[in-house]
């Protein structure tokens, strides 16, 4: 189990209700099919990924982004059960999707990078560091499976 702090929880708890999910999560998943173009074989029947634009014009990695964040609101709801809520996730994941682990790191990453610029200088250290513990341990729920 994680500890979390105050500061912690009221930090995640903020983000996640200020972020528009149709903007953050469609632009996360967007950067990270780009930057690591390899992850983009998972996404075989979302059609035309073959540049930036098509792929940040592309319905469908909006709505799947779109998805993962409200996938994540899961979690938020329920940060002492992370690795619980995201069991059956990280089984289809693992057994049916076959998807690299590592990817969902790469992921947590893009989400970062477009959080910290939707909330520019009110993004501090402080805040990053609560905001990445979060994404680890549903990093670590989801890998679950795999170990």
């Amino acid at each position: 189990m994680v500890a979390w702090t105050d500061f912690e929880r009221a930090t995640i708890q903020d983000i996640f209700g200020k972020i528009e999910y149709d903007v953050v999560g469609p632009a996360a998943l967007s950067r990270c099919l780009i930057v690591y173009p390899w992850t983009q074989r998972y996404f075989g029947n979302f059609g035309n990924l073959y540049n930036a634009a098509a792929i940040t014009g592309n319905p469908m990695v909006a709505k799947h982004g779109t998805t993962i964040l409200n996938g994540l609101e899961r979690a938020v709801k329920d940060m002492d059960n992370i690795k619980t809520t995201y069991a059956e996730l990280s089984v289809l994941h693992s057994e049916k999707l076959h998807v690299d682990p590592d990817n969902f790191k790469l992921l947590a990453d893009c989400l970062t990078i477009v959080v910290a610029a939707k909330f520019g200088q009110a993004f501090t250290g402080e805040v990053q560091a609560a905001f990445q513990k979060f994404l680890a341990v549903v990093v670590s729920s989801l890998g679950r499976q795999y170990h």
